[in-house]
């Protein structure tokens, strides 16, 4: 492998692990305070990418219809709590995944039923389809523009945990829902936070996974949510950083083991998860999980 597509490469899987980590933040927050695996939350980024297509085809700029497909994810994702989830809080936690789940099949059957399973091409604005050469690697301008995103949204959701008010009550509700409630807070309130943060995470995630393969189905998410939640694990859940880790590990290990064994491409998946399991053998808590039981995200 030639220095040239060493570093194509590396860019590629920046912007793959991004996407991965702005949807995994979502899956680490929530089982951080609940101790849920969300795995209706791969359709959330689904349904985010879905309402920005709609925004778009409907002749709203590209910006509106970001936000109006964050909005519309944000809307989905408290719902669900507040329907599905909030009556099944005192219940045992098999409950809640087995409800998830049920979520995730309603809402890729809904989509598929209400606009069919046919992919439907993803128009990005011309000023983010724009490529740049330098020295032979291929720069599209969403490529550069994912992972700054990424890494300043990162900063922003640790600064809401660690800085304000509403973050201090999320980190004590991952320690004691009861005691917190005791306490004076709104646990509902907070949690509907959390959902919200972490939907609007997924949609804009979905955003730029349209962005960077321009298409969407209703089953989009599925995958996608998978390997997030792989590197939610894989980078420690419950940590809001490892989960970027993980995110970006997990991009670069998909993209170099189709550069370095292109006759293995059709595998990149597997050895996605395979080297998930790798680290969990040396490492249970994920690669930054050692200390949760400390200090939560």
């Amino acid at each position: 492998m030639t220095l040239q597509i060493f570093l194509q490469q590396l860019v590629n899987g920046a912007s793959l692990g991004s996407m991965y980590a702005l949807i995994a933040i979502g899956y680490t927050m929530v089982y951080g305070v609940l101790r849920l695996i969300n795995f209706a939350h791969g359709d959330i980024m689904m349904v985010g990418a879905f309402l920005t297509y709609f925004a778009l085809e409907a002749s709203m700029p590209f910006e509106l219809s970001v936000l109006v497909g964050i909005a519309g994810a944000i809307i989905i994702g408290i719902l669900t709590d507040k329907i599905a989830y909030k009556p099944l809080r005192s219940a045992p936690k098999i409950s809640l995944l087995i409800t998830a789940i049920g979520i995730s099949f309603f809402l890729e059957n809904l989509f598929t039923v209400l606009f069919g399973s046919t992919p439907k091409p993803f128009h990005a604005p011309e000023y983010l389809t724009k490529i740049f050469q330098i020295h032979g690697i291929y720069l599209p301008i969403s490529v550069i523009i994912i992972p700054i995103v990424t890494v300043a949204i990162l900063a922003g959701v640790l600064w809401i945990l660690f800085k304000t008010k509403q973050g201090i009550a999320i980190r004590a509700l991952a320690f004691d829902i009861e005691t917190v409630k005791l306490m004076g807070v709104n646990a509902d309130k907070i949690i509907m936070i959390v959902f919200a943060m972490g939907s609007a995470l997924a949609a804009l995630g979905g955003v730029f996974y349209a962005i960077s393969y321009p298409s969407i189905d209703p089953l989009m998410g599925i995958i996608v949510g998978l390997k997030a939640f792989a590197a939610a694990v894989l980078g420690g859940i419950g940590s809001v950083t490892g989960a970027v880790l993980g995110g970006f590990i997990l991009g670069f290990t998909e993209i170099f083991v189709v550069a370095m064994f292109p006759d293995l491409g059709g595998y990149k998946d597997a050895f996605a998860f395979f080297f998930l399991i790798l680290v969990l053998l040396f490492k249970p808590t994920g690669l930054m999980g050692q200390d949760l039981e400390r200090g939560r995200f």
